[in-house]
């Protein structure tokens, strides 16, 4: 199998390449990211292994583009020491996997045969929740076809809620799956993203869409509620 490796560190580039030919793939290298975009984009490779820090092109707007076009390769990217945000851009970019540099080599080896076991993936569809929709290739929400703007930890939860759409999800549940299972701050991260995310989504819409589910979670529930329009005032009367 051919992987391509694009990182602007040679020697670590080097050895990567060193050892995944040991391991018997067909390596490629490149060491900015606008010849590692042109690499990618001529060639079938199996596997890309993408730094976040490159060159030219960012290892995750490299990846968000070849997403953009369709290209679906899997997508292994190097992300700095407990770099939560480079983390986060990695996944919104359509990365599939990440692994924090110092890494082990026997890891990225693993995580890299996981990759390949999963195979090519499809474009993902775009999530539709009554007039919310979220598009994960193209990192776009819009409702009732306005454009939504959010931040990438504002679109993960958006996408965790409308992948579960009807279902009460606990900050346990929503913190395992939009921040990490390691995470160690205050759970009512969750209540101030979610407040956030019904500022962008429900507010401006006059919607009740997102709802607190006193002493459980949170729920995106399926269809539009318009918030009650409050009644004329009465006459006053001659």
């Amino acid at each position: 199998m051919r992987i391509l490796v694009v990182d602007d560190d040679r020697d670590l580039a080097l050895a990567v390449k060193r050892g995944l030919e040991q391991e018997g793939f067909a390596v490629d290298v490149a060491h900015d990211g606008t010849d590692g975009l042109w690499l990618a984009t001529e060639n079938p490779y199996a596997a890309l292994v993408l730094d976040v820090m490159l060159p030219g092109v960012e290892g995750g707007e490299l990846c968000a583009q070849l997403r953009a076009a369709d290209n679906w390769v899997p997508v292994l990217m190097l992300t700095a020491k407990d770099g939560e945000a480079d983390e986060a851009r990695a996944l919104d970019a359509g990365a599939d996997d990440y692994l924090s540099k110092p890494f082990s080599y026997m890891v990225l080896v693993a995580r890299l045969r996981a990759l390949l076991r999963r195979g090519r993936r499809t474009r993902p569809l775009v999530l539709t929740v009554g007039d919310l929709t979220l598009d994960p290739a193209a990192h776009r929400v819009a409702r009732d076809g306005r454009p939504i703007e959010l931040t990438p930890r504002q679109f993960a939860l958006l996408e965790l809620l409308m992948t579960r759409a009807g279902e009460v999800l606990s900050k346990t549940a929503i913190l395992d799956h939009v921040w990490d299972f390691a995470f160690e701050g205050d759970p009512n991260i969750v209540e101030v993203y979610v407040g956030q995310l019904r500022r962008r989504i429900d507010e401006p819409f006059g919607r009740t869409t997102l709802r607190t589910v006193r002493g459980v979670g949170y729920r995106l529930d399926t269809e539009a509620v318009p918030d009650a329009v409050a009644p004329p005032p009465a006459s006053a009367g001659p």
